[in-house]
């Protein structure tokens, strides 16, 4: 007997429900009836209520409603829901959430007894959505943490399911963020093993692989069932707007879940031009990025009516200085449809503007607080040509170089002239400084340790900070409460691997660390292609106040990941030598679709703010990760992640490299020791190296990943290349990579008093 369970609807009953839907809601047929009139309306979506499936609909929330915090349950279910938080409804453009609290909180238990499952809903992403966020999430939490669920999101555009906490998830993933600013539906279907992830009604992924069950969710319990918000108490809040989202409790066809999603190829052609946003056109002075693929996946061409100043491919030629400003207009095509976008490139600027703007962009970084060497650019802004000149010579050069005065003599009061050029014109500036005299002296008698705990927890990927029992290098005591002393409010929020560098001259210390947050997300391989390239920096005078934080770019847009930033300073150049871990992908793969492994890298910088552009400093062809450097006498000594998979061929994989060299930026170090840690910790990673205070004696922390955490090993020979693990240890809870700096007592003292 044929079953109406799984019969998917004909193309008729379609076209007929189509429609009705247009005649009643006075809204042509395959229209969008949020979208404003002609191609260049804001909401591109699909009907705020699409036809679909009634047989096995566990709950159906259109999210239709115009006011209230009630959203209404259709499926007859009974099962209604609560608004909650900055949750706005709007009608057929759905519930508007502000990204800081606002969501949906469905019923408990929706999971309960289901072997099946079946989820969709319509979603518009905001341009500024913050990571990590769920888009809807069906599970419990414990603590800051999921504890089984069910979830999507549209990084990596994915569906996970979980009996755990992330490491426990089964993904099906289409491997790429979904677009944002656009409508799109989003379905996913799981039985008998296999899930399928849809797009707009096309399956873009399928892991024929799953093992989980939503009933085996809480063993059918499930209190932490949202729509906009995650499982995960540090993610953040979805920003943008849903409406339509259904649960069925059973696997949809592939011919339902096209229904309830597809988009014809000139509804397509239209939602992508009227998605085409190239920003201020009015003012136009560099080259335009002029898309070639719109968010539903239409070719996109462009022709442009003075291809002497704007060319089909974007490329901008201004006019001469002096001239008036030019007016043409692109034409965007796809399919049979077109956009029009006037647009005006401003004349070129005469070099008076030039040099004027240049030195009013011009700066000197603290200068009422000169502590070292500073940098002092030979170029500017617009091209410009720069060259400095000081009433001290010989407390600072005219390339930056910085001599203080002694321990005790008053602070060098000193005046610096920028003179920018451009042509036959020139500006000048002036800045005052002031050199402040070296500090006193002291010797170190305990230690700092900075370190994230790992990404199990909310806040474990921010800053933490241990104090040492005097000049006990073993023995710790955890700073605030345990809590987190610095966080991140920048990129990715989460830091990673923070490390701290005190200057040469004793006084100024900067703390580096990964743009990086792992917590509720799990992606490993994507935060290697579309991860972070900024470094994540802090400094301070005293190690207790410390400065807003700042986002750096580092990274060639090659790089796919900025990880582990350390840093050292090199004297032979006046400068610190800042290294990091990157994956590199080839120019022509700008989307890091390709096979690369890691390499490390280095800049120099002497304000942690201007870097030079990155050099490969470590790169054996094959990957590596981690690197940590320490000086004894004339030689380098550098510790290094091999990343290689553990086999009988490459039995040090997973375990630290030692090396040395008598330069420190030499890109061929000299072997000392492999396979270090290995037969005492599982795997290592993170090594942090430093000496004791008191004696001939050093000390490596190896993170044993996926374990303990920190892990530590001393040695009295650094050429030895010999470690033992150390015993009697007392470290902080589950410190994971980080870095131990020497302090003196005042240095301990005052950080033990303000995080007691």
């Amino acid at each position: 007997m044929f079953s109406l369970r799984h019969r998917p609807r004909t193309i008729a009953t379609v076209l007929i429900a189509t429609l009705v839907a247009a005649m009643t809601s006075g809204t042509p047929a395959g229209a969008d009836p949020t979208a404003a009139n002609g191609p260049a309306g804001a909401a591109n979506g699909p009907a705020a209520t699409a036809d679909g499936p009634t047989d096995g609909l566990a709950a159906h929330y259109p999210l239709t409603e115009t006011a209230g915090t009630v959203a209404r349950d259709a499926s007859g279910a009974g099962r209604d829901a609560t608004v909650l938080g900055d949750a706005t409804p709007a009608g057929p453009d759905g519930l508007q959430l502000g990204g800081t609290d606002g969501h949906v909180k469905l019923p408990d238990h929706l999971l309960r007894g289901l072997t099946e499952v079946s989820v969709s809903v319509q979603v518009r992403l905001a341009p500024d959505q913050a990571t990590p966020y769920f888009i809807w999430g069906l599970g419990n939490s414990s603590g800051s943490s999921g504890n089984g669920y069910l979830f999507t999101t549209g990084n990596a555009y994915r569906t996970s399911i979980a009996t755990g906490n992330w490491s426990t998830e089964q993904t099906t993933t289409a491997g790429r963020d979904l677009a944002r600013g656009v409508w799109k539906t989003l379905t996913y279907t799981l039985a008998d093993g296999t899930a399928v992830l849809y797009e707009d009604g096309v399956e873009v992924a399928r892991n024929t692989g799953v093992t989980t069950t939503p009933a085996m969710i809480g063993n059918g319990s499930t209190t932490a069932n949202h729509l906009g918000r995650s499982v995960y108490r540090g993610d953040r809040h979805l920003k943008g707007a849903v409406r339509d989202f259904r649960l069925y409790d059973r696997a949809l066809t592939a011919a339902e879940a096209h229904d309830l999603g597809f988009v014809p190829v000139e509804e397509k052609a239209r939602r992508d031009l009227a998605a085409l946003d190239l920003g201020d056109l009015a003012a136009v002075t560099a080259n335009l990025t002029l898309p070639t693929t719109g968010p539903y996946g239409s070719a996109i061409g462009w022709r442009s009516s003075d291809p002497r100043h704007v060319t089909d491919q974007g490329v901008v030629t201004r006019p001469a200085a002096g001239k008036r400003p030019v007016t043409l207009a692109l034409t965007a095509s796809v399919a049979d449809q077109t956009r029009r976008f006037p647009v005006t490139v401003l004349p070129e600027l005469t070099d008076r503007r030039k040099v004027d703007e240049a030195a009013a962009a011009l700066a000197v970084w603290n200068p009422q607080d000169i502590r070292g060497n500073i940098t002092l650019p030979t170029t500017g802004l617009h091209g410009t040509r720069v060259t400095w000149k000081t009433t001290k010579k010989k407390v600072i050069t005219e390339t930056g170089e910085v001599t203080r005065p002694a321990h005790g003599e008053r602070p060098e009061r000193v005046l610096l002239l920028a003179v920018v050029e451009s042509g036959k014109r020139k500006a000048v500036r002036l800045f005052s400084v002031t050199v402040t005299p070296l500090p006193r002296q002291q010797p170190y008698e305990g230690y700092l340790f900075g370190y994230f705990t790992g990404e199990g927890t909310a806040t474990g990927e921010q800053v933490h900070l241990a104090a040492s029992r005097g000049n006990d290098a073993l023995k710790w005591d955890e700073l605030n409460g345990g809590k987190p002393v610095l966080t991140s409010s920048l990129g990715d929020g989460g830091v990673r691997d923070p490390f701290i560098i005190r200057s040469p001259e004793g006084d100024r210390f900067f703390l580096i660390a990964t743009d990086l947050k792992m917590h509720g997300n799990g992606n490993w391989d994507l935060v290697q292609r579309r991860g972070s390239r900024h470094i994540e920096v802090w400094e301070s005078t005293d190690l207790v106040n410390w400065s807003e934080q700042r986002h750096v770019r580092v990274s060639p847009e090659t790089a796919g990941n900025t990880w582990a930033p350390e840093a050292y300073y090199d004297e032979s150049i006046g400068a610190y030598v800042v290294f990091w871990a990157s994956k590199l992908y080839a120019v022509d793969d700008p989307q890091h679709t390709g096979n690369t492994y890691n390499k490390m890298l280095y800049a120099t910088t002497r304000d942690f703010r201007t870097f030079t552009e990155p050099e490969v400093w470590v790169d054996p062809g094959y990957s590596v990760i981690d690197s940590t450097v320490i000086r004894h006498g004339a030689e380098f000594y550098r510790f290094t992640k091999d990343e290689r998979n553990n086999t009988s061929t490459t039995p040090c994989s997973k375990f630290i490299l030692a090396e040395k060299s008598t330069r420190l930026r030499d890109t061929s170090y000299d072997f000392v020791a492999d396979c270090i840690g290995k037969g005492s910790i599982n795997q290592g990673e993170g090594p942090t190296v430093f000496k004791s205070n008191t004696e001939d004696r050093w000390y490596l922390f190896i993170d044993e990943f996926g374990g303990r955490g920190y892990v530590p090993f001393e040695t009295t020979d650094l050429a030895s290349g010999q470690w033992r693990p150390a015993t009697g240890y007392e470290l902080p809870s589950r410190p994971r990579h980080g870095t131990v700096l020497p302090v003196t007592k005042a240095e301990l003292d005052r950080v033990r008093a303000a995080h007691p």
